[in-house]
């Protein structure tokens, strides 16, 4: 399961950028990874980092987010971090074409530039 969060202000994540939503997606192996956006529509994360389990996740950003969404898991093949159905052209086929996305869309997989 993901979680989406806005954030109630925005927090710097550098001298440049701030952070404006939080990604939460708990993994059945490898913990929760916390998926970090540098614009208020971003689809695709700037930066992310990892916790243990969604009690500490969810405890580090409780008092930053204003409400959590929740969103299904990613289909197979599809970024983690995106909300909507998107994945690297050819990664299915295992020849992924890095930079070139398409997504999902009314049944049919379409180019997509994020």
């Amino acid at each position: 399961m993901r979680r989406m969060g806005t954030l109630r202000t925005p927090l710097p994540a550098n001298r440049r950028e701030l952070i404006y939503k939080v990604m939460l997606h708990e993994t059945r192996r490898n913990g929760v990874f916390a998926y970090l956006y540098t614009s208020p529509d971003a689809l695709l994360c700037s930066y992310d980092c990892h916790y243990p389990d969604l009690a500490n996740a969810m405890e580090d950003w409780a008092d930053e987010v204003e409400r959590w969404d929740e969103l299904d898991d990613p289909l197979p093949h599809c970024q983690h971090d995106c909300p909507l159905p998107v994945r690297v052209k050819g990664r299915e086929e295992g020849r992924p074409q890095w930079g070139s996305y398409e997504i999902l869309k009314d049944g049919k997989w379409r180019d997509f530039a994020p």
